[in-house]
């Protein structure tokens, strides 16, 4: 069953992607789901967004650890080919890149994943606060060709505020 974000965001789909329901492409327990319209072999490069609210102080680093414990579990050579802090202090952020062979719509699969980690605080309490994780799942292939287009879906995601929608 889909979940619901901790916090409401907005952001902008490029061309060529569209939304889905998570239940109908297989994405239980992910929020949201956008589905690019150019598929590659039968596998669609997909974006996800799931998050949580947390009150620890677990680090961004920890969070994508949990998540390579994870796929270690459901996929074979998972490895982690790039992972970096990015954003501010205000704005702290960690993007990280595996690549993994899986089993997708009955075909075994060399896919990559590019996840980018988000910490919204809450303004009210500092010490409460949102993780989100975007992901970007394509085949190896079709990776190049579509993560721009993640990379500009990253840059529009921002929490809603009053006046704005998704």
């Amino acid at each position: 069953m889909a979940t619901t974000l901790p916090v409401p965001i907005t952001f902008e789909l490029p061309d060529g992607w569209r939304s889905a329901p998570p239940d109908s492409v297989g994405a239980p327990g992910v929020s949201f789901v956008a589905v690019y319209s150019r598929s590659d072999a039968g596998f669609a490069a997909n974006i996800s967004i799931t998050g949580e609210f947390r009150q620890d102080d677990a680090s961004l680093s920890e969070f994508a650890d949990a998540s390579l414990q994870r796929m270690r579990a459901v996929a074979e050579s998972v490895e982690v080919v790039d992972r970096r802090e990015v954003g501010s202090t205000d704005a702290p952020g960690l993007t990280q890149m595996m690549r993994f062979s899986a089993v997708a719509a009955g075909t075994r699969r060399d896919l990559v994943q590019s996840q980018v980690y988000l910490s919204l605080l809450d303004t009210d309490d500092p010490r409460k606060r949102a993780v989100l994780q975007l992901t970007l799942t394509a085949t190896a292939s079709q990776h190049e060709s579509v993560v721009q287009d993640f990379q500009d879906f990253v840059r529009s995601v921002r929490p809603e505020t009053e006046g704005t929608t998704s």
